[in-house]
């Protein structure tokens, strides 16, 4: 049923990516790159999941958000990564319709899961140090379990919306998408038919969906910077501040470049966007194993240990 909705709402059968450079001299260069960065997504998220795993101390609900965090990212950036090292390599940089569609259904889901369990790691920090004598009981077993049931289940909803009213236009003058995944906005630029009603989605539930759960964790952390500031000691402003710390700088590197692309019109849509993309997509995903590693002492005991026993 899907697949005759296609035919009839579509003369295009595939599109033509672009991708992040036309010139032939750098296509080989661009694989190398994306190749290791892909190969170190996967190494680095893969060992936060079996460290957390491996060590009884790290079974608590900050690092099974960690460690379900990683294992998103995992398949975030293989919605992503695979298909631009084909098409590095590939004169023709195609995908089919159905297939751009299918990859932006799974790039919007994981890109929500991500954004939501940001929300919750962000809550569980708040609960720790402004109510850390009801942690234990407010942050229990069976809510970890909801708030992570949550976040992987209302993204599916917000994605489908989407690709539903995608499906709806008509795209019969050009298929080159000037981007190296399937995005709204190059796509709705590429339609001949109305838009009206997807850019109003955009700018209302879209926005609500991508705002929302930014507003949440700055009055997360504007909540937890005011019991940090009345904690008397340096040492204990210190140590409240390192706990915070690698959260705070995901949130700033991965919703920073979603702004960027998403809150402006569609028509200023340009090759920046691309870039800033690439910040959110692929390189939040790269660097999460490593931010989180550097500035936790206890994650970094229980990769030591990991290794050792690996190596033994």
């Amino acid at each position: 049923m899907i697949m005759e909705r296609l035919n009839q709402t579509s003369s295009v059968s595939e599109f033509i990516l672009l991708g992040l450079s036309s010139r032939p001299e750098d296509q080989k260069p661009l694989f190398i790159l994306f190749l290791i960065i892909y190969l170190v997504t996967i190494t680095g998220n893969v060992l936060t999941i079996l460290a957390i795993r491996s060590d009884p101390q790290l079974h608590t609900p900050m690092y099974v958000f960690l460690s379900v965090l990683s294992f998103t990212d995992i398949w975030y950036t293989t919605s992503i990564v695979p298909k631009m090292l084909v098409d590095f390599l590939s004169e023709k940089k195609t995908i089919s319709y159905a297939g751009c569609l299918t990859q932006m259904y799974f790039i919007y889901v994981l890109a929500n899961i991500d954004s939501f369990l940001l929300v919750v790691m962000a809550f569980d920090r708040y609960v720790a140090i402004c109510d850390p004598f009801h942690y234990v009981t407010i942050m229990n077993h069976h809510r970890c379990v909801l708030l992570v049931a949550i976040s992987c289940s209302l993204p599916h909803l917000h994605s489908l919306l989407h690709i539903l009213l995608l499906n709806q236009l008509t795209f019969c003058n050009s298929n080159v998408v000037h981007h190296f995944l399937c995005d709204i906005n190059p796509l709705l630029k590429l339609s001949c038919s109305s838009i009206f009603v997807n850019d109003l989605t955009i700018k209302t539930e879209g926005l609500v969906v991508l705002v929302t759960p930014f507003l949440c964790i700055v009055f997360s952390y504007v909540r937890i910077f005011i019991s940090v500031l009345r904690i008397p000691s340096a040492t204990g402003k210190r140590k409240a501040f390192s706990t915070c710390g690698s959260h705070l700088t995901v949130v700033i590197l991965f919703y920073g470049s979603i702004f960027y692309v998403y809150l402006q019109p569609l028509s200023r849509y340009t090759v920046q966007d691309r870039v800033a993309t690439i910040v959110y997509t692929v390189l939040s995903s790269m660097l999460n194993p490593f931010i989180y590693s550097l500035r936790n002492k206890d994650l970094k005991r229980a990769l030591g240990k990991l290794m050792a026993r690996r190596k033994s």
